[in-house]
């Protein structure tokens, strides 16, 4: 037997790769619904490469009632009306918006991290997602944090505009088009020029100068691996259309070579060691889109600190920095706790 599944958002980036993966894994369905806002309803949306083909519902009609689980990609708020009322009739949330994540009566899962986490989500029948940066992040330390326990992180990150919708990576394609014939690059989703250019900012900026997404990566690193570890984070925009990359310092409380770490992360589950030390023996944003793995490369010794490391670190970010650790998610709900048959 299978669940009842709703994915809503289903017309977004995040909410077509939700379909997508959960169509890849074969994930248990015996029902499916899709839902979307008012002007999407009736739209139709394709079920991965399966060749089934699903109508969109209106979310604010849709009636929760009976349905075992829901992923959202809806934004915080939309979120914010529909999580609480999915979540009453039963139906427990998924979501992928920032809305939950630092509740704590809401787990905030990477299944990789903290599995046993989950087991709290009964308090609001809510589980959060992580921010796509932290998720790809805490993947490639919790085997150093098991080995050598993590004290301290830095870290520079390398974000797609993918991450900003798909008005993010329209802009991206149309500046870089109109540089090309000698027009303005005018910016309208970015606060600067996107095209050939980078942007240290994303998301507001808050009262001690770093911005929000700074913070997220901050809390949301010690809420999911643990909370005396310190971080501090840099997230950058850069003209990529998919893909994250992290530059990556960490501090460790005990010491761990650059090749005992190498062999760990090598067995590590979600991740891809690519550590050639040699022209192109790294992974790079381009080649890790439609791939489930978090990528790690160019391990190396920080000398500039007792048991330093650092390494480069790259995911597509609608697929494990959302889309897939969505249902990743939801396959370990159904594992522990919603068994079916």
């Amino acid at each position: 037997m299978g669940y009842r599944v709703v994915v809503a958002g289903a017309t977004g980036n995040v909410g077509r790769e939700m379909l997508a993966i959960l169509a890849e894994r074969e994930f248990p369905i015996d029902e499916l619904a899709v839902l979307a806002s008012s002007r999407s309803t009736g739209d139709m949306v394709d079920f991965g490469e399966t060749g089934k083909q699903y109508k969109i519902q209106n979310i604010d009609h849709f009636d929760p009632t009976g349905w075992d689980m829901a992923l959202f990609a809806i934004g915080s708020e939309a979120t914010k009306v529909h999580a609480p009322r999915f979540a009453a009739a039963g139906c427990t949330v998924i979501d992928n918006s920032s809305l939950y994540r630092m509740d704590p009566d809401v787990p905030l899962i990477v299944p990789e991290v903290n599995p046993e986490a989950i087991d709290g989500y009964k308090a609001k029948n809510i589980i959060a997602n992580p921010n796509c940066s932290t998720a790809q992040m805490v993947v490639a330390l919790k085997p150093l944090h098991d080995a050598a326990k993590v004290k301290r992180v830095v870290v520079a990150t390398y974000q797609s505009v993918s991450g900003a919708g798909k008005q993010g990576m329209d802009e991206l394609f149309e500046q870089s088009r109109n540089i090309f014939v000698g027009d303005s690059a005018e910016a309208k989703k970015f606060t600067k020029q996107i095209a050939f250019n980078v942007i240290p900012h994303i998301d507001s900026f808050l009262d001690d100068g770093s911005t929000k997404e700074e913070w997220k990566m901050v809390v949301e690193t010690k809420k999911i691996l643990d909370p005396k570890v310190k971080v501090i984070a840099t997230c950058v925009r850069v003209p990529v259309f998919v893909g994250h990359s992290e530059a990556v310092n960490v501090e460790l409380e005990n010491e761990l070579s650059a090749e005992d770490a190498q062999n760990i992360l090598r067995e590590a589950p979600g991740i891809m060691l690519v550590d050639k030390r040699e022209d192109g023996g790294y992974v790079t944003p381009v080649e890790c889109v439609g791939d489930y793995a978090t990528f790690v490369s160019r391990v190396r010794e920080d000398s500039t600190v007792e048991n330093g490391l650092a390494f480069w670190c790259v995911s597509d970010n609608l697929r494990k920095g959302a889309a897939l650790n969505a249902v990743q998610i939801a396959e370990l709900l159904g594992r522990r706790h919603l068994k079916k048959g």
